[in-house]
């Protein structure tokens, strides 16, 4: 299974600019000026253009909202190096919100985008979790 990631954005240009810079992602291309495909991740995401306060079709959904929002389901991407990788984000306009927190042979910290979403960086020791601790 193939899986691809939409990301709903108020202005797509600081949305492309944002995520191009924050996590190294290529903008492949635009579909129809409101939708831009990035990749150099596992998935390819697609950021797209909906307006403050609009919602998604056929739906009795609440309107979007891009001011800081919470939700459990969310976007980790997995990095070599997290403090290289966190001042990166940070220049590009992220919004640090933990500490580096260790567990399970990795280290993640959580940022939000200029758009409310909320992301973190993990790095592993090892290819994923882990019970035991990375050698030395």
């Amino acid at each position: 299974m193939k899986v691809v990631v939409n990301i709903d954005v108020p202005e797509l240009g600081r949305a492309i600019e944002f995520y191009c810079a924050a996590l190294g992602l290529r903008h492949s291309r635009t579909l129809d000026n409101d939708v831009a495909e990035l990749t150099g991740a596992s998935s390819v995401i697609y950021l797209l253009q909906k307006p403050s306060d609009s919602k998604a079709a056929g739906t009795l959904l609440e309107p979007r909202r891009y001011a800081r929002h919470w939700t459990p389901v969310h976007l980790d991407f997995v990095v070599d190096d997290i403090e290289k990788a966190a001042d990166r984000a940070l220049r590009a306009g992220a919004v640090r919100e933990s500490e580096c927190i260790e567990w399970k042979a990795s280290k993640c910290i959580t940022f939000s985008d200029p758009f409310g979403h909320g992301f973190c960086l993990i790095e592993f020791a090892g290819e994923t979790y882990s019970d035991t601790a990375a050698p030395d």
